[in-house]
């Protein structure tokens, strides 16, 4: 049964109302082949484009990180541009696989956790980095991440009862699909371009009153955090129905 993956590209997994057989490569997962490498020998070469988008993810963070350490801008602007290179990845190994005829249970679950790298923690990430630091900014930002999370989940185990046309395509997502976050990224990139990044994040600083005793800072939030915290809430809904192009 052909469904589709986060990005809406077709790919085949089992029926869920009637399990068909394991494909060629899944089959080769749960034998007992116990040579070395065994599982990369199976890989398709969509599931290597996917590996793609999740490397791009995971230098992203790290650079995201190297900056809070160099203070170099650069580590900041590479951080962005691995981004929509993960996501230029992501939109072709659908494609990929329905040009090759083959794909695989395992290639979409490294679709969807490749997804997550890029997508969720990545963004967090470079919020974190240009100052979104404080204990209720981790808050909102692990609140954006966690549901990605349960987005992707989400997607996985119901999008074969989702509607579809005769191609196979389903003709809606139901929530924000969680590459969207990449416009976030974008807008972020924007409003610091060439200037003090510390005094130069839109929607200011908001203070939280704290009881007595504790210290004012763990209440401080910045108001850009607002928008993970609005874009993350969108990706789990169930009654926005974003047409699919």
């Amino acid at each position: 049964m052909a469904i589709q993956n986060e990005t809406g590209d077709a790919v085949k997994t089992v029926d869920r109302a009637a399990p068909k057989p394991l494909s060629e490569s899944d089959a080769k997962l749960i034998s007992t082949d116990n040579r070395h490498f065994s599982m990369v020998r199976n890989f398709y070469l969509a599931d290597v484009i996917t590996l793609m988008n999740g490397i791009c993810g995971t230098m992203s963070i790290f650079s995201s990180m190297r900056y809070l350490v160099s203070n170099d801008r650069c580590d900041l602007h590479i951080a962005m541009w691995y981004m929509p290179f993960g996501l230029l990845f992501d939109f072709f190994d659908g494609r990929v696989a329905r040009w090759r005829k083959n794909s695989s249970l395992l290639g979409q679950e490294l679709d969807s956790l490749a997804d997550l790298i890029s997508f969720g923690l990545a963004p967090a990430a470079l919020a974190f980095a240009v100052g979104m630091q404080s204990t209720v900014d981790a808050l909102g930002l692990t609140y954006f991440v966690c549901c990605g999370l349960a987005r992707l989940a989400r997607f996985n185990a119901t999008v074969a009862l989702l509607p579809k046309d005769s191609t196979g395509k389903i003709s809606h997502f139901e929530g924000l699909p969680i590459p969207s976050s990449l416009a976030i990224v974008a807008l972020l990139s924007y409003t610091i371009a060439g200037r003090d990044i510390s005094n130069s994040l839109p929607l200011g600083i908001f203070q939280i009153p704290m009881p007595l005793g504790i210290n004012p800072v763990l209440g401080k939030v910045h108001g850009f955090v607002l928008l993970f915290v609005l874009h993350g809430t969108a990706m789990v809904s169930r009654t926005l129905r974003i047409p699919k192009p």
